[in-house]
């Protein structure tokens, strides 16, 4: 994401809107926010299967010189506004993270705590569980 949006940041925004239509426009407002895809990995080997929409992702790993471990730099991308959205909380709970910690990601506490547990269709909702499916799978594979 380019600007500096955090966790705690999306939780203030969702705590201070009340109607569903402005949570929706913060999605689309955050799915702006997406660092530019790069147009040569829009690539079906990119693509996160079981999402309605298209959704590309693309993962590198960096060893960080403070702790030695391995962290991600995830970037991503949809052709749907709000999808974009979403694709851009999940950037927000997975870049910088470890793979052991991805590995034991469980988004669903955070999503039930924006209310999009309850608000969002199941094609959407099954998207979301397959973007961090395919975050799980990448991690794992630098484990395995």
């Amino acid at each position: 994401m380019t600007d500096d949006a955090t966790i705690e940041d999306v939780r203030e925004a969702f705590s201070l809107l009340d109607d569903w239509a402005d949570k929706y426009r913060y999605l689309i407002e955050l799915g702006r926010t997406l660092q530019p895809f790069p147009e040569d990995q829009r690539t079906q080997a990119n693509k996160v299967l079981g999402c309605q929409s298209q959704v590309w992702l693309v993962a590198t790993p960096e060893v960080t010189s403070d702790d030695g471990f391995v962290h991600f730099a995830f970037l991503a991308d949809s052709d749907a506004h709000i999808v974009r959205g979403l694709v851009a909380l999940v950037l927000l709970l997975a870049n910088g993270k470890t793979a052991e910690e991805l590995t034991s990601l469980d988004p669903r506490p955070f999503f039930a705590e924006l209310g999009l547990d309850q608000h969002l269709s199941q094609g959407r909702t099954n998207g979301l569980l397959s973007m961090v499916g395919r975050v799980k799978a990448i991690a794992s594979s630098t484990v395995a």
